[in-house]
């Protein structure tokens, strides 16, 4: 290679020295008589001179060049002239005078200017991503997410982890999200799935016996999208023979302690808090709850249902359950900021939201007069609400109920400026159940996946009281966005066997969709357990960025679209004859 340095590492030590550097230009600035170039790499700015009483010929071709020309100079380095140095660069103490130029290539003029925060539409990002990537601030992102790729290669190297890759084209086994199909032309009519974690083939590396297994990997979920989510996308993952919990918990804080040490700079206090489902759904409303503010959720329904206000009382009667949230200072929120929040709320399922303002003279509320002096007492008590504050309130199921208040919780944080942005705040929730009801499918299904083992005094219970089974599982939170979850599997046959049952998996069923798991566990299978953490939300959570499109470095649109490459897309009648597909439109 020609080139002697990247053009943000020149420096005091190449005064005086001829250099070769290659390049974008980046901007380029006809001053009469001189013609100043800045020249971008991945590593930042230089400025290159280019002066007639240096080489004419060399001045002459420098008129040529545009923003975005890639090209290759060769000068001395020198030091500026005082008064012109540019102390916003690194290197704006130095410049060259161009000794030779290559125009390596033209460039057509870029659909948006190369620099950090302009407002460009996202669309018009992704479709020119080549453009958008040559942003500093873009390469940023990848450089730290290239170093968390490399420190968590080493943190689980000298921690006795062996990296094995899974395989991409796998059997289809729909339980959760949508599988992304891959037709089989050697075997018409027969289809792989994409898998959407590598869980049973790491399962199987227990059975023979690897110990301890992980692997930086591609997964795919056919489903719908949001900012932090993406149809591709990519774990950390791993698995760990003779372990409980708490062991898992511990090997996996190591790792984020580490990660966020070396390559956000920032030195985190382990162990992490510990936090129960139970308790995050009745306090926050959330098995992801956000620890950076104090707004929890109050339990009210003993009072309002002994209350008159009829609302209330029959959803206590029918096995509902009354919450509220206390804003402080909230007797300044407009009816109209009211009817916003009682319209976020029912976005979430709920009927309606009550309101009351706690004035100095009492109570100022549409429901006022339903409660008596003595239930008004009781309920500011329980709601731990004073004079100048809001309390709000939902009356329906205990999944409604803490879902809508769990939001509107986090949507007043942000309001009233509760959230500190500096603050890391992680914490585990477990001892989730290990099931949960599906209304449309009227039946139990697993809360994470039909693998993970239940508590061991819990395991009766799978055919009599499903609803009470817990599970060994255990999700790390981090600002309310869970970054990792994972579990102690099932190990043993039987009790597979019975879960299975539990969530209507027939025992052919169970055969075809799972029976090479289900005999892998007949030879010897290990206790062993695991977890995976979302790589894209971690990098997006270390760099405080918005979306996990911007630390991806292809991503789709929220549609699954490729704007760059234009995929989705149809594909020719040949291949489509190959595979034995005929395409039917949706009607």
């Amino acid at each position: 290679m020609r080139r002697s340095k990247y053009c943000g590492e020149v420096g005091r030590e190449d005064e005086g020295k001829v250099l070769t550097l290659q390049g974008w230009v980046h901007s380029a600035r006809d001053h009469g008589g001189l013609i100043f170039v800045d020249l971008r790499d991945r590593t930042g700015i230089f400025q290159v001179v280019f002066s007639p009483d240096v080489d004419r010929e060399v001045h002459e071709e420098a008129k040529k060049l545009r923003s975005e020309y890639v090209i290759e100079v060769t000068g001395p380095v020198t030091r500026r002239l005082p008064g012109t140095e540019n102390p916003s660069l690194p290197t704006g103490e130095w410049e060259m005078y161009a000794t030779e130029l290559k125009i390596l290539n033209t460039a057509k003029h870029p659909p948006f200017e190369i620099e950090d925060d302009l407002d460009v539409k996202e669309s018009l990002r992704l479709k020119y991503r080549y453009i958008d990537l040559r942003r500093p601030k873009m390469f940023r992102n990848f450089l730290v997410r290239h170093r968390l790729y490399q420190v968590t290669r080493r943190y689980f190297d000298e921690n006795g982890f062996i990296e094995v890759e899974t395989p991409f084209l796998t059997k289809s086994t729909p339980e959760g999200a949508r599988d992304f199909l891959v037709p089989s032309r050697l075997n018409p009519g027969t289809f792989y799935a994409l898998p959407q974690s590598p869980q049973l083939f790491k399962q199987i590396l227990m059975v023979a016996g690897f110990d301890r297994y992980f692997q930086i990997v591609k997964c795919f979920r056919d489903e719908d999208l949001r900012a932090d989510r993406q149809p591709e996308f990519t774990q950390i993952d791993v698995e760990m023979s003779f372990v409980e919990r708490e062991d898992v918990m511990e090997v996996m804080e190591g790792l984020i302690y580490t990660i966020f040490k070396e390559v956000a700079g920032v030195e985190l206090s382990t162990p992490f808090n510990r936090m129960s489902y139970t308790e995050a759904m009745e306090k926050y409303g959330s098995d992801a709850p956000d620890l950076r503010y104090e707004l929890t959720l109050k339990n009210i329904t003993d009072v309002a249902g002994r209350s008159k206000f009829k609302v209330f009382a029959d959803v206590v009667r029918n096995g509902g359950v009354v919450k509220g949230l206390t804003v402080p200072g909230g007797i300044k929120y407009s009816r109209k900021e009211l009817d916003d929040l009682t319209n976020f709320a029912t976005e979430f399922g709920a009927k309606g939201l009550a309101w009351v303002k706690l004035q100095e003279n009492g109570w100022q509320s549409p429901i006022a007069k339903f409660f008596s002096d003595e239930e008004k007492r009781e309920i500011e008590k329980l709601m731990e609400a004073g004079r100048g504050d809001l309390m709000l309130f939902v009356a329906d199921s205990p999944d409604v109920a803490n879902d809508a208040l769990g939001r509107l919780r986090k949507k007043i944080a942000e309001k009233e400026g509760m959230v500190d942005d500096s603050k890391l705040s992680f914490t585990w929730v477990v001892d989730f159940p290990l099931f949960e009801w599906s209304e449309e499918e009227q039946r139990w299904v697993s809360m994470h996946h039909p693998f993970t083992m239940p508590f061991d005094e819990d395991i009766d219970l799978l055919e009599t009281a499903p609803e009470k089974v817990r599970a060994k599982a255990y999700d790390l939170v981090l600002n309310g966005v869970e970054i990792g979850g994972g579990s102690i599997r099932i190990h043993r046959k039987d009790i597979q066997e019975r879960v299975f049952r539990a969530i209507g998996i027939s025992e052919e069923e169970a055969q075809l969709k799972f029976g090479f798991l289900l005999e892998a566990l007949e030879y010897g299978a290990p206790p062993h357990g695991g977890i995976a953490f979302g790589l894209d939300r971690l990098v997006m959570l270390i760099l405080r960025e918005n979306s996990i499109r911007d630390v991806i470095a292809f991503p789709k649109t929220q549609k699954g679209q490729d704007l760059m490459s234009g995929a989705p897309s149809p594909v020719s009648p040949q291949q489509l004859m190959e595979l034995g597909i005929v395409v039917k439109k949706k009607t």
